[in-house]
């Protein structure tokens, strides 16, 4: 079934109707070629409580489609602690995968860093340009996983800066090929409770300097393994998720 964002004031106060317009209403009608009593999904733009609101469709005019209440489902499909990941900015076009994939796993914020070992150097004009694809990835990943939120991709940030904005968050960690001791790691996720946020550090490419890591550990971000493999830098951000995912579902 499709799922798909409303802004608030798109449904009635009792939820009966609901009206899909702009791109979603094309989308809709000319790309899924949707029809008259078949249903869909929506979930409220900010609404983080999580209903997920079933319609049908009972008429598609030129400028909308309306669709009348089937039922309410409540309960989130968010996980029940907040995920940040902290992106070391990627070489190519990795960034959109790692935001879609992040998305699909659960991830609350994308924060793009520019670390020392970045190959990607991105002016205030690419910025913009770029955080407009990737919301757009995000929104996509949200309705494709039928997240109750879509999760923000914020402005490219320096090391010191997303360090500075994780300063309050209950749970930091920084996956370090040179950390080790699995057990270690492994309490420190089994011991991550429902409601703590939690900010999640991925290097580039090149990894972390050591200047970075030592930053890091000053301001009690904790270096954890991921294993006795090298992995790539979207690979290290998806297995760190999915194995918070596990925990915080289970």
């Amino acid at each position: 079934m499709y799922h798909f964002f409303v802004e608030s004031n798109q449904i009635t106060s009792d939820f009966k109707n609901v009206e899909i317009t702009g791109k979603d209403f094309n989308h809709i009608a000319n790309v899924l070629r949707m029809k008259v009593g078949e249903q869909f999904s929506v979930s409220i733009r900010g609404d983080e409580d999580g209903k997920e609101i079933f319609y049908e469709i009972e008429n598609i005019n030129d400028n909308g489609v309306i669709g009348k209440l089937c039922f309410i489902e409540e309960g989130s499909q968010e996980l029940p602690s907040k995920i940040y990941l902290f992106q070391g900015l990627p070489k190519v076009d990795k960034m959109e995968l790692i935001i879609q994939k992040a998305v699909e796993l659960g991830a609350f914020e994308i924060v793009p860093m520019a670390t020392k070992r970045c190959v990607v150097k991105l002016d205030e004009k690419k910025s913009q340009s770029k955080i407009k694809r990737w919301q757009a990835i995000a929104e996509a990943a949200a309705k494709q996983s039928k997240r109750a939120i879509i999760p923000n991709v914020h402005m490219p940030m320096t090391m010191k800066e997303a360090v500075q904005y994780a300063k309050d968050m209950d749970i930091k960690l920084i996956p370090y090929e040179n950390a080790e001791h699995m057990d270690e790691t492994k309490k420190l996720i089994e011991g991550i409770k429902p409601g703590e946020n939690i900010a999640v550090f991925i290097g580039p490419e090149g990894g972390f300097s050591d200047e970075e890591v030592e930053l890091c550990k000053a301001n009690d971000i904790k270096p954890i393994t991921l294993g006795k493999r090298i992995l790539r830098t979207e690979t290290a951000g998806f297995t760190i998720i999915s194995w918070l995912m596990y925990h915080l579902e289970g």
